[in-house]
């Protein structure tokens, strides 16, 4: 199936007190680009979370949100600092010592003093966590693929209209080019009548006249490759897959065949119809970058 890169998808996980959820959205890029932005308690999942991401995509920038909740209870812990209490407490007697002063120091003292007593986070159990993360990671990628998905149908029935309308112009021109070769001949046979009167005209050297000018204006070759290109780029969008770098590929031969189509013309109308040509190219070359 034809995926667009652009796209949303969001899925929240919870298990006894721990929630996660995570967001993602994607544009289109040339190449993969993975953005994960998750909590500083989390960074240790980073690498786990970007190959999991290479699962589903090949490319597109994909920015990816985790955040986290730890509602348990008990989750911080008192920490004593017996060690920097003691050297407190040795300094105040120090102080009292040289000083002459009463000593006044009371346990609350001490406990006030910096670090003695600390409030630390729990260790989180990193395994249960990394599942959680990954099991939301994976519903919200499920989402962002779909997404993409419905998006890329949507191009490709778009993308195969604006084909099939390329398939009328070159018909257009196909049928139009041989009539102006004729036209061309018996303009240029009334003009040497006309200039020669009664003299016997030479019908080789119009022959010749005319050759030269067919081959001039000949787009022959241009329309077989635009037919040829516009069938594989047809055949490209019902397979999808990972086709967008070739589609864009394709789009360009497609508008380097319908300049030399364009320059070759000397009829109004014609040139009418490769400027439609090229505007469809240029239609269809700004869709492409969007597909996967």
């Amino acid at each position: 199936m034809l995926k667009s890169m652009t796209g949303f998808g969001r899925c929240e996980v919870s298990k006894g007190d721990r929630k996660i959820t995570v967001e993602m959205k994607s544009v289109n890029h040339r190449y993969l680009e993975l953005g994960v932005k998750v909590p500083r308690k989390l960074n240790f999942l980073e690498n786990d979370i970007r190959n999991e991401m290479k699962k589903y995509t090949e490319r597109g920038k994909v920015d990816i949100f985790v955040t986290y909740e730890n509602m348990g209870q008990g989750n911080e812990c008192i920490q004593y600092n017996s060690a920097l209490a003691k050297e407190y407490f040795d300094c105040y007697v120090n102080i009292s010592n040289e000083l002459g002063i009463e000593n006044d120091i009371k346990t609350s003292h001490i406990m006030r003093s910096p670090d003695v007593i600390t409030i630390e986070n729990q260790p989180e159990d990193e395994e249960t966590v990394k599942a959680l993360v990954l099991e939301a990671v994976d519903g919200a990628a499920d989402k962002l693929i779909e997404a993409r998905k419905a998006e890329g149908e949507s191009l490709k029935h778009d993308l195969i209209a604006k084909l099939d309308a390329m398939l009328s112009n070159l018909q257009f021109i196909e049928e139009k080019s041989p009539l102006i070769i004729k036209e061309y001949k018996e303009k240029i046979t009334t003009k040497i009548k006309e200039l020669l009167e009664d003299v016997q005209i030479d019908e080789s050297r119009i022959v010749q006249e005319v050759t030269i000018f067919a081959d001039k204006i000949c787009v022959d070759e241009e329309l077989v490759r635009l037919h040829s290109h516009i069938e594989a780029m047809k055949q490209d969008l019902i397979q999808g897959g990972t086709v967008g770098r070739r589609l864009d590929f394709i789009a360009q031969e497609m508008n380097r065949e319908a300049n030399t189509t364009l320059s070759k013309t000397t009829d109004a109308e014609i040139s009418d119809r490769a400027i439609a040509l090229k505007t469809d190219i240029e239609k269809i070359r700004e869709q492409v970058q969007n597909i996967e």
